[in-house]
């Protein structure tokens, strides 16, 4: 749809302007210049705000005749990551005990210079730290089956036991043999079409799923190793490949339920309070209010109110559907345009999702 109210536009081109993340995937812009459409965080300079207009979908400005921005690439979304770094990720995942090097990375076309950088920017780690992570869960999960410390170190590349050991506390924040009962979070990245999210699970289930340009993100993480006195390190399980697969039916009209076990650390009030977020149905709003009445405690509007912003888990325990008395939209850590965008997308898609 092409976006015609003025209020909108103006919100819109400033986010251009600004290269705001939490844009991505709200709006592309058509340049009415040069042809070519863009999304928020294009680094290209910036047109006039006369030779602009927005779209709600990147089908609508190539159907207006725009092609493809060359620097943002919007129809494959800039924050995916590239086909290189897509391919090493792969390599690391195929082979979760090896040390994978700037030489195996060239001989299979890899620069590894781009997977540094995106690494970097993505993770704010390196990639070589991203696989010690991998490579040191990997053999958690051997030590807690029984396997000895010195056979998982060698297994999984380490040529000495106390360079085994001194990565392993480091990460675990234990010795391996004292590890074996420590709960650990796993975080993995992935990408939709409102931009990437972080997923994070322990054994029992998915305990954080946020837009990694989330406001206060750095803070939930230590907050949750804190709860769960656990280290976060980069993995994936059964919970975070389930959520993967939920969330992009989601995003594509066809769940309204989401099946995958949660794991939500946090007071009896606030459990309380998600609950009652998980009970609002899909495609359907309700206000803080109604929340404060389902909990019967109808006083309790704004301890409500910040037991919601406390939710680590987003879409999933969906606080966007909680919206202000005068229908108004407040405040979402992922940012009102993807809260608006949610719940438009829930209500399109209502009728279809049988």
């Amino acid at each position: 749809m092409l976006i015609t109210e003025k209020k909108k536009i103006d919100t819109y081109y400033q986010a251009l302007l600004s290269r705001e993340k939490s844009f991505v995937g709200i709006f592309y812009v058509g340049v009415k210049t040069t042809s070519v459409f863009c999304i928020a965080t294009c680094r290209a300079r910036k047109p006039k705000k006369e030779n602009v207009e927005f779209y709600t979908t990147f089908k609508e400005a190539l159907d207006n005749g725009y092609r493809p921005c060359k620097i943002c690439k919007p129809t494959e979304n800039a924050n995916e990551a590239p086909k290189q770094v897509e391919a090493a990720i792969n390599m690391v995942k195929a082979n979760p005990k090896e040390k994978i090097s700037d030489y195996r990375l060239r001989e299979n076309k890899i620069s590894p210079e781009i997977v540094r950088r995106w690494f970097k920017k993505n993770y704010e780690i390196t990639f070589h730290a991203y696989q010690r992570m991998y490579r040191i869960n990997n053999a958690f999960q051997e030590l807690k089956q029984g396997k000895n410390a010195t056979v998982a170190a060698f297994d999984t590349g380490y040529e000495s036991l106390s360079g085994f050991g001194y990565t392993y506390k480091k990460l675990m924040g234990k010795s391996p043999l004292k590890s074996i009962e420590k709960t650990i979070i796993l975080i993995n990245r992935f990408t939709t079409p409102l931009g990437p999210m972080f997923a994070c699970a322990t054994n029992q289930g998915i305990c954080l799923l946020e837009f990694v340009d989330r406001r206060m993100l750095e803070t939930e993480f230590k907050d949750l190793q804190k709860l769960l006195n656990a280290k976060i390190i980069t993995g994936e399980n059964e919970h975070i490949r389930q959520i993967k697969k939920e969330v992009t039916e989601y995003f594509n009209g066809k769940r309204q339920i989401f099946e995958v076990s949660l794991h939500t650390p946090g007071t009896d009030f606030q459990n309380l309070v998600w609950q009652s977020l998980l009970k609002i149905p899909y495609g359907k709003t309700s206000t803080y209010q109604q929340q404060a009445n389902n909990i019967h405690n109808p006083k309790a509007i704004r301890a409500v109110a910040k037991a919601n912003g406390f939710n680590r888990i987003a879409i999933v325990i969906p606080c966007h559907r909680v919206i202000g008395k005068n229908g108004n939209l407040k405040g979402y850590g992922g940012g009102i345009e993807r809260k608006q965008w949610l719940i438009d997308h829930e209500m399109k898609h209502i009728e279809t999702i049988q």
